[in-house]
C-alpha cells in the first residue's frame, strides 16, 4: 500500500503539471492511460475518458463503479503562484486540481489498482471522466451506453471522506412574461416589466411542499432580467433566467411542473432536465462501512458526475470542497494516504448485492 500511495502522490504531481481545463484534457488523459497500462490494466479509451474492468468480471456479480474526474476549471486570478507547477510545503500539495479532484483521482486509481486481481463477489470498474466541470456531453455521458450495467457508483470528490448521500441537481430556466407595446409618453401598452414583477415575487417566496430532510427545500433564484429596446418604449417582453437547484424529492421534470404551475403568466423552457438530483439510502452496505470509519453521510450542494448517473450513487473523496475553484488549491499528502486505506478497507471483502 505504501508503494500505491507514493505513486499515486507522484501521479497527482505530472497531472497537475499537464493542464487539462475541461474539453482540453487529452494530454492528461493520456498519461492516466499509460499509468494504467503500466499497470497491466486493459484501459479503453472515448475521447478523453478512460474506463477499465477489473479482471474477474462475471455477469451473476453485481458491479460497482469507481469514478473521478481528469478536467479542471480555469485557474482564478489570485494565484501567487504558477498553477501548473506542483508545489510541496508543509505537508500540502499546491497546484490546480490538485483538491477538485485530482487527490480522488489517484486515490480510485489505487484502489482499483490493489483491487483489481484481488477476490471480489462483485465486479469492479473504474472510469475516468472529462468535461465533468462544465456537465459537457462528451464526458461520462457518453461512455454510459459502453458500459456493463452499474449497481452503484462511487464518485471521487473532495468531500473530507464523509460519504455525500445526496447531491443537489440542477436546471436553468428561460422565462418570457409577455405585454403590448407603446409609447412611454401616453397612457398606451401593457408594461412587461411591470407583469414580470409579480411573476419574480412569486419564484423567490416558492417553496415546494417536499423537502429533503438532506438537502434542504429546492432553492429557486431569479438571476436575470433583460426587457425594452429603448427609454420611450413600453416593452412587451421581460426574459428572465431562473437558476434552479433540485432536490431528491423529486425529479427535475417534477421540479419543473410544480414552477410552471406556480407563474402561469410566464412561459418558462428549460435549457436541460439533464442535470438531475440524486440520494442514496444511508442503510446501503458501502456507506455503512465508510460510515463505521468516522464517516459522516450529508447531502451535498455542489455538481458532480452524480448528476448524470442513471445509478444508485454517493461521492466521497479527500479534500474539502471549500478549496475547490480558489486560488493557491492544495491537498494535505496525508489526505491521501488516507483516503487510499479507507477505500481498500472499505471495497475489501464488499458484499454488494
Amino acid at each position: 500500500m505504501d508503494e500505491l500511495f507514493y505513486q499515486a502522490v507522484d501521479l497527482l504531481r505530472e497531472l497537475i503539471a499537464t493542464p487539462s481545463v475541461s474539453r482540453d484534457e487529452r494530454a492528461a488523459s493520456d498519461k492516466v492511460e499509460a499509468y494504467l497500462k503500466s499497470k497491466g490494466v486493459n484501459v479503453r479509451r472515448h475521447g478523453n475518458n478512460l474506463w477499465a474492468i477489473a479482471e474477474g468480471y462475471d455477469d451473476s456479480y453485481p458491479t460497482l463503479l469507481l469514478n473521478s474526474h481528469i478536467d479542471t476549471v480555469k485557474p482564478v486570478a489570485g494565484w501567487t503562484q504558477n498553477p501548473f507547477v506542483p508545489t510541496e510545503k508543509d505537508g500540502r500539495l499546491y497546484g490546480l486540481g490538485s483538491n477538485d479532484a485530482g487527490a480522488s483521482l489517484v486515490s480510485l486509481i489505487a484502489a482499483f489498482i490493489y483491487m483489481n486481481t484481488r477476490q471480489r463477489d462483485y465486479n469492479l470498474i473504474l472510469a475516468v471522466s472529462a468535461e465533468e466541470e462544465v456537465s459537457g456531453c462528451n464526458g461520462l455521458e457518453s461512455i454510459i451506453p459502453m458500459l456493463p450495467p452499474v449497481a452503484l457508483a462511487l464518485v471521487g470528490e473532495p468531500t473530507g471522506m464523509n460519504p455525500a448521500v445526496a447531491e443537489k441537481g440542477l436546471m436553468v430556466l428561460d422565462g418570457i412574461v409577455t405585454g403590448v407595446s407603446g409609447h412611454a409618453a401616453r397612457n398606451e401598452g401593457i408594461n412587461a416589466i411591470y407583469n414580470a414583477l409579480p411573476v419574480i415575487d412569486t419564484l423567490r417566496t416558492l417553496q415546494l411542499p417536499r423537502i429533503s430532510p438532506l438537502l434542504g427545500p429546492v432553492k429557486i433564484s431569479v438571476t436575470q432580467i433583460e426587457a425594452g429596446t429603448q427609454h420611450n418604449v413600453v416593452p412587451d417582453s421581460c426574459r428572465i433566467v431562473v437558476d434552479v437547484r433540485s432536490t431528491d424529492c423529486y425529479t427535475n421534470e417534477e421540479t419543473l411542473a410544480l414552477i410552471k404551475q406556480a407563474v402561469p403568466g410566464c412561459t418558462l423552457t428549460p435549457r436541460s432536465t439533464r442535470l438531475n438530483p440524486s440520494g442514496i439510502d444511508t442503510s446501503h452496505a458501502l456507506v455503512q462501512r465508510f460510515a463505521m470509519a468516522g464517516g459522516i453521510p450529508y447531502g451535498s450542494p455542489t455538481l458532480s458526475d452524480q448528476a448524470l448517473m442513471p445509478w444508485p450513487s454517493f461521492k466521497i473523496g479527500p479534500g474539502d470542497s471549500a478549496r475547490s475553484h480558489t486560488a493557491d488549491e492544495f491537498i494535505a499528502i496525508d489526505e491521501i494516504r488516507q483516503a487510499l486505506a479507507l477505500y481498500i478497507k472499505a471495497l475489501d471483502g464488499l458484499k454488494l448485492s
